[in-house]
């Protein structure tokens, strides 16, 4: 368990913390972290009928685990509004950056779930996907993405399959990862966005998205490397 250097904010906990004691404070938490983590082995890990692809829901996720990379947080209470999740969430941005590994190849498997246990119901998850919305651009800027999740569940449809709705979870959340060259469907329709990407992956664009992208950057009047 890590806890922020000069922050006030809830620490992060690995799924082997849970396998000792924990303090009163995430002890309080322990139901919501359990099911995360039973949900990223039994879910994420695995394959779907409905994915459309070959492969684990999420490619990242048991890399993560097996790496001790696979962070959690958890958030009690109603936050007031949007912003108030937005402003949290930053905290962790910030820290996800200066966490170790920052470089090197075990860098793109880190990741940081910051929990929203009360924020559960269909007349609340709005506010999850609203802070992600506001969050998003600071991430892209900055070669991060930011996912949303809930078990309503969040609205958007599977890469390879548009009737599949992959970001289902039992605890909303907010997911922090580092940005890889297979994340263009999900920053295409915004030049700011679109710009990051090409920042980045420019040159190393996956084939079978390259006409996705020429198509964008034809749009911004600019052409791939």
């Amino acid at each position: 368990m890590l806890t922020h250097p000069t922050l006030d904010i809830p620490p992060l906990v690995e799924p082997r913390d849970l396998d000792g004691e924990l303090p009163d404070a995430v002890r309080l938490s322990e139901e919501p972290l359990r099911a995360i983590v039973d949900w990223a082995y039994k879910y994420l890990c695995q394959p779907h009928p409905e994915l459309g692809r070959k492969g684990d829901v999420c490619p990242f996720t048991e890399s993560a685990l097996v790496r001790n990379t696979f962070y959690m947080a958890v958030c009690e209470g109603v936050p007031a509004d949007a912003s108030q999740v937005a402003n949290t969430v930053a905290h962790y941005r910030d820290w996800f950056l200066e966490l170790p590994p920052t470089g090197g190849p075990n860098a793109q498997f880190k990741t940081i779930l910051i929990l929203f246990p009360d924020l559960a119901g269909p007349e609340l998850h709005p506010v999850i996907d609203a802070a992600q919305r506001m969050l998003k651009p600071a991430y892209v800027s900055r070669g991060l993405m930011i996912g949303e999740f809930h078990d309503g569940p969040p609205d958007k449809a599977g890469l390879w399959n548009s009737k599949f709705r992959p970001l289902r979870s039992p605890v909303p959340l907010l997911a922090i990862r580092h940005m890889v060259a297979t994340d263009f469907p999900f920053l295409s329709l915004d030049d700011d966005h679109v710009a990051a990407y090409l920042h980045r992956f420019g040159d190393r664009v996956p084939t079978h998205l390259q006409p996705q992208v020429s198509a964008a950057t034809a749009r911004m009047g600019r052409v791939l490397p």
